[in-house]
């Protein structure tokens, strides 16, 4: 089953994991070690990211690691581009009414 990669970031546990995997690839028992949680929740929040094609598995003897798959991630930042275009556009404009106000004196 396919799911979409929004679905991945919209928890809050899944977002730390891809923030740990991307550093390094982790075993899932490296990775549950990191939470309060039990290893089968975080087993849990990996399928999902794993159904979402998030990660990659890559087997090292008896180990499985995994890895996160950054081609997916681009289909959220491609998504989330127009947005920020529109924050920079803002924020360039506040910065010209900032500047006005801190030329002329009060």
């Amino acid at each position: 089953m396919r799911r979409d990669p929004f679905q991945a970031i919209a928890d809050p546990t899944r977002r730390a994991i891809i923030s740990l995997i991307v550093l390094q690839a982790m075993t899932p028992n490296a990775l549950a070690e990191k939470f309060d949680s039990s290893r089968q929740a975080v087993s849990k929040h990996i399928k999902v990211l794993h159904e979402c094609g998030l990660l990659t598995t890559k087997r090292i003897g008896r180990e499985r690691y995994y890895q996160v798959h950054p081609q997916k991630l681009k289909e959220v930042a491609d998504w989330l581009e127009p947005f920020r275009q529109l924050w920079e556009d803002r924020f360039q404009e506040l910065d010209k009414v900032l500047s006005g106000k801190k030329s002329k004196p009060i």
